[in-house]
């Protein structure tokens, strides 16, 4: 299977990784097992979750993402054949959140806790903290790379200003760089990523690694009407693209996927994938079916004519 590079780095990936955000939500830890095994089985070795993941859930208090892969590197001995990716700075409690060296020092060791393992392999600053200098949040990172916890680390959600910033200061300091970008990215939300971001990514050599590529499921072509929306999940975000854009782009979608025998889904991440900058679209699946349709996606190989058709309905 292609091997990616991860900006300038030496970690190299396949091209997809599995968004952990619905361990410990919408998959409880025996699937999340299974999930993981199928992933890996396939060839693929990229796993993106944050300490966060899924506090969002009623219940949930954070971490619960990392502990249950934590528990399935420990029962499966699988930690030298995977990549990790995690991310902090988005509020974990009272007084825990931000890109502080003291809050990113804290955080990492409880996710490493949580992991079981000694190193994180790409350790991303989840959001922009506009109250701390990026040079001490730089000097943070570089001071864990040089204890061996990260080896490469990536932001998310920074916008093209901050990330050109942020990259300055690294140069300037000869400190460690962000070697990846994580912003949200797919066929129906191309304009906030390729206005600034996408030549920025381009020139500095950062790796791309979209979360939302699926945009909640609604590329895969399961929410047509806002009936279908009703008593799903993720249906209520889902609704917010059924738009005369969104029905644009399903309709691209199925007819790229008649050409090519691939299903809907399947061509969203392939078009996302043939782009220069993307490294690996991150997509969840909470069954092994929808693992199995992600997994074949890399295969499918869109022709310079398909490509155009998702372009000019996207736009």
């Amino acid at each position: 299977m292609e091997q990616r590079q991860l900006g300038r780095s030496a970690i190299r990936l396949a091209p997809l990784a599995f968004g952990a955000n619905v361990f410990g939500w919408t998959a409880d830890r025996a699937m999340s097992f299974r999930l993981l095994d199928g992933f890996l089985d396939a060839g693929f070795d990229f796993i993106d979750t944050a300490d966060v993941y899924s506090r969002f859930h009623p219940g949930n208090q954070g971490g619960e993402s990392e502990t249950i892969i934590g528990e399935w590197l420990a029962a499966r001995g699988t930690r030298n054949r995977v990549t990790i990716a995690t991310k902090c700075g988005i509020e974990m409690g009272p007084g825990m959140k931000g890109l502080s060296r003291h809050y990113i020092f804290s955080a990492i060791e409880a996710s490493l806790r949580r992991l079981r393992t000694d190193r994180i392999d790409l350790y991303q600053a989840h959001r922009d903290d506009p109250e701390t200098p990026l040079e001490e949040t730089l000097s943070a990172f570089a001071e864990l790379i040089a204890q061996g916890k990260v080896r490469v680390i990536g932001a998310s959600n920074y916008s093209a200003a901050r990330l050109e910033a942020a990259l300055a200061a690294a140069a300037k300091l000869g400190l460690p760089r962000f070697e990846s970008l994580q912003p949200l990215y797919n066929l129906v939300e191309r304009t906030d990523f390729e206005s600034g971001l996408e030549p920025l990514c381009r020139r500095e050599q950062i790796s791309v690694i979209p979360y939302y590529s699926l945009a909640s499921g609604f590329l895969t072509g399961k929410y047509r009407a806002m009936a279908d929306t009703e008593g799903r999940t993720r249906g209520s975000r889902a609704a917010k693209y059924l738009t005369p854009l969104g029905l644009r782009v399903l309709d691209a979608l199925d007819r790229v996927a008649a050409r090519t025998g691939a299903k809907p889904g399947q061509v969203a991440l392939a078009w996302l994938i043939a782009k220069p900058t993307i490294a690996a679209p991150i997509a969840s699946a909470t069954n092994l079916e929808q693992l199995a349709e992600l997994t074949a996606a890399p295969s499918v190989r869109l022709s310079a004519e398909d490509v155009a058709e998702l372009d000019s309905a996207s736009k």
